[in-house]
């Protein structure tokens, strides 16, 4: 097939098409048209180039080149809904200044959303950490370097998170550790540390879950993606600044040697908690993440994680929830999502939530022994990693990737993984 070109008009379209048409055909040629009115939107403007995208995909047309009045911000609310898992994008940027940085998104969404959609069996734990880690250093050779420890090392280091959560399966959990340090020198301060959920398959352990529940669940190491991604874009973009990344990686499956309800896990800081839940895994993952990022000393720490139902609840599958104890850095990371067109909310986050998981035999439990994890499980389930970072929560920030995953396609995203939060990320590495 030859590539379609896609012109922008504000323009009813014309006959043979009806005039409320999105999308008109004329030979090898379409047009998307926008009303006006829609600019006065932006919101509403950027869902309705995602919707043209959707109709064209859906005749079949994976190759199309931008042409006539396209802002780099409309080319990428296109692109960005344009193609699907099972056919690939071809895309042609239009020839302006804006084509560099839109190949640089492209390529760190692409690389997020294979990840993501990669099958369980295609990606074990220490796959998972070893293709992160080979992206990053073929993005910039000789500034990267990292260290994978496995399985029992786990115990032997005191992750006790990753070690319980990932010891059921056959195939170890890991922690990658990696250091992207552009200027050498080994004394270089970090000025921010990166720390994901890297859960290649969860089953919920024992607290099993439903098969239809269980179906997705190749996406819970969305977070592990979504901050690889987000770093990559970074060094892409020029980034300058030492950083550090901490994926936590482990499945979570039942067998004879998999964590139990009823366990108690004792952290590296001296934390016990109960497990009065196995599929709340992620936390406790999490938790080791954290505090490896919280000893570099970085002034920023971000984590993400497809933690909690209970976010998707809160905000839908469009936006991902965000969560800080340091309001200021919550506010400021909510700007660079709104800056990047990418649609994050907050959700509350007080030191007392750490209080909201009690146990009879542990300093906390990792959840509440309730469905969901009861009222208010995505701040509870942030409280929780609070325990973990600095004194007040200072300079970290918690995302929950409600926008991660699409288990089908919709009429503005295209089944799997969406990349949502790479450019946040991204710019939050930049700015801050």
């Amino acid at each position: 097939m030859s590539i379609m070109t896609l012109s922008l008009s504000f323009a009813p379209a014309s006959a043979p098409w009806s005039e409320k048409a999105l999308v008109s055909f004329a030979g090898d040629s379409a047009t998307v048209h926008v009303p006006p009115a829609a600019f006065s939107t932006p919101a509403l403007l950027l869902r309705g180039l995602q919707k043209a995208a959707r109709q064209i995909d859906s005749l079949g047309i994976n190759q199309i080149a931008f042409q006539g009045d396209w802002t780099a911000q409309l080319q990428w609310a296109f692109a960005s809904s344009f193609g699907s898992y099972k056919q690939p994008a071809t895309i042609v940027w239009l020839e302006n200044a804006d084509k560099a940085l839109l190949e640089k998104r492209y390529q760190a969404l692409q690389f997020t959303r294979e990840l993501v959609n990669s099958t369980p069996e295609d990606l074990a734990p220490q796959t998972l950490a070893e293709r992160a880690a080979a992206w990053l250093k073929e993005l910039a050779p000789g500034k990267v370097t990292s260290q994978i420890i496995v399985g029992e090392g786990l115990q032997q280091a005191g992750w006790m998170g990753i070690y319980n959560v990932g010891r059921g399966s056959d195939r170890p959990p890991v922690l990658l550790e990696l250091d992207y340090n552009p200027t050498g020198d080994v004394n270089a301060p970090v000025s921010a540390a990166l720390v994901g959920k890297g859960i290649t398959f969860d089953s919920g352990g024992y607290s099993i879950k439903s098969s239809e529940g269980m179906l997705d669940m190749k996406c819970d190491m969305g977070g592990a993606a979504t901050v690889t991604g987000g770093l990559g874009l970074a060094i892409l973009q020029g980034l300058n600044k030492r950083v550090k990344l901490f994926l936590c990686c482990a499945e979570n499956l039942i067998s004879g040697h998999a964590y139990k309800l009823g366990d108690v896990i004792t952290y590296k800081n001296g934390l016990t908690v109960e497990i009065v839940n196995t599929d709340a895994e992620g936390r406790l993952v999490l938790a080791d993440g954290l505090m490896a990022a919280t000893d570099t000393d970085a002034p920023l720490i971000i984590n993400a994680a497809t933690l909690t139902g209970a976010a998707v609840m809160a905000v839908g599958n469009e936006y991902n929830a965000l969560f800080g104890l340091d309001k200021a850095l919550q506010k400021r990371v909510m700007d660079y999502a709104a800056q990047e067109d990418e649609l994050v909310w907050p959700l509350p986050l007080e030191s007392w939530h750490q209080e909201k998981c009690p146990s009879a035999f542990a300093d906390t439990a990792n959840s509440r022994p309730v469905k969901g994890g009861g009222a208010g499980g995505a701040s509870n389930a942030a409280g929780f990693l609070s325990r973990f970072v600095r004194e007040g929560g200072q300079g970290w920030v918690h995302m929950d990737l409600a926008a991660a995953y699409n288990g089908s396609a919709n009429a503005y995203q295209p089944a799997g993984a969406t990349g949502q939060g790479i450019r946040t990320i991204a710019r939050a590495l930049l700015e801050e």
